[in-house]
């Protein structure tokens, strides 16, 4: 259960929508009643829906920070779908157009090769053995569960390395934007403006946070708001502060 619970730092810490965030709250109810009830099978269901969860926030993410890159990998899609895909108002959208198995090839634009996706992927494969009738219990005790959700996340992990440069192209694309202008940025407190235009428009999490915190400034030093850049840095600092085992 311990380890389930670190997927909450891979997560975003806030959605644009209050939908989104209800559906995330169901889904960990859902796991930690069934856990706690011991009915892995059902545990299991609801944490693999989290897992996946994760990956379509990350392929988000992909689009927003590589548009062109996103669209060439829809190569072979329907003209129609990649339209759809490229349009999606939310990461969840995706599936309406997509298998689940589909998904991970867009991992290849952030340096996976397909070893790597099939791990990423196999979860599916399990999955679709536990949500038909077999008549057979894959998981009958929390060991047997234990060491699945151990896997997952460390494929999670596996992603979120991947996911850095990303990250850093969204942090970067921020400090550069609107955001740095005194007169064009939406909020006039820099905490709010990181919240919303930083944090919900692209599904931040705190691992990817994280990452923002280390973003070198240097290369932006020769931006006209080079100034307003350092208040937004140092605000996001101030309002995600490292905490002591991170630190360690």
């Amino acid at each position: 259960m311990e380890e389930a619970l670190e997927l909450t730092e891979y997560l975003p810490q806030s959605f644009a929508a209050v939908g989104e965030q209800a559906y995330l709250d169901f889904l960990w109810s859902a796991f930690q009643t069934n856990y706690e009830a011991e009915r892995y099978e059902f545990a299991s269901l609801a944490f693999h829906l989290l897992y996946m969860s994760f990956v379509s926030f990350s392929i988000w993410q992909i689009r927003l920070a590589r548009p062109e890159p996103f669209r060439m990998a829809m190569v072979g899609f329907r003209s129609d779908d990649e339209g759809k895909l490229m349009d999606c108002a939310t990461p969840f959208k995706f599936y309406d157009k997509l298998k689940e198995a589909q998904i991970f090839r867009f991992l290849k634009l952030i340096g996976c090769d397909n070893q790597q996706i099939g791990e990423f992927a196999k979860f599916v494969k399990r999955r679709n053995k536990i949500a038909h009738p077999s008549g057979t219990v894959f998981f009958n005790d929390h060991v047997a569960i234990d060491a699945e959700i151990a896997e997952m996340m460390a494929e999670v992990r596996n992603i979120e390395a991947h996911m850095r440069p990303v990250i850093l192209e969204l942090y970067s694309a921020f400090l550069k934007g609107e955001s740095s202008d005194p007169d064009l940025r939406q909020y006039p407190e820099y905490a709010d403006e990181i919240r919303v235009n930083l944090g919900h428009a692209n599904y931040m999490s705190e691992a990817d946070i994280s990452f923002c915190r280390s973003f070198d400034l240097s290369g932006l030093s020769g931006e006209p708001n080079f100034a307003e850049v350092e208040a937004l840095h140092a605000a996001l600092a101030e309002a995600y502060p490292v905490d002591e085992e991170e630190a360690a």
